[in-house]
């Protein structure tokens, strides 16, 4: 891989949420605590295997642009705030990326 496209340490995290009130609560807790910079939010249909059933949901899809290093910490907050016992979090790096947005992110982001 070209080493332009080596992981900048930062990344987005994709969680979903059961509604617009529970997206909105975990993005400003995210945000307001320094672990995420910008959290986007935007309405999904879902259609997901839980528990041998197949479901088909309306939800909330979280997009967390943070700091990777900080990614146990936003992980264990999130848990403490989701109500699913099994939520979606996973982290995406961001290969490469404007300098300044990246540095935005860095600036907006608590250093451990």
């Amino acid at each position: 891989m070209d080493k332009d496209f080596a992981t900048t340490g930062y990344g987005v995290v994709l969680v979903t949420a059961s509604s617009q009130e529970e997206a909105e609560k975990i993005a400003q807790n995210l945000v307001q605590s320094r672990l995420a910079a910008c959290v986007s939010l935007m309405p999904v249909h879902s259609i997901y295997t839980w528990q041998g059933k197949v479901n088909s949901e309306q939800e909330w899809h979280l997009v967390i642009k943070t700091d990777l290093a900080h990614f146990s910490t936003l992980e264990a907050k999130i848990r403490e705030l989701h109500s699913y016992e099994v939520p979606e979090i996973i982290a995406l790096p961001i290969l490469a990326g404007s300098q300044p947005y990246l540095q935005w992110i860095s600036d907006n982001v608590n250093e451990i």
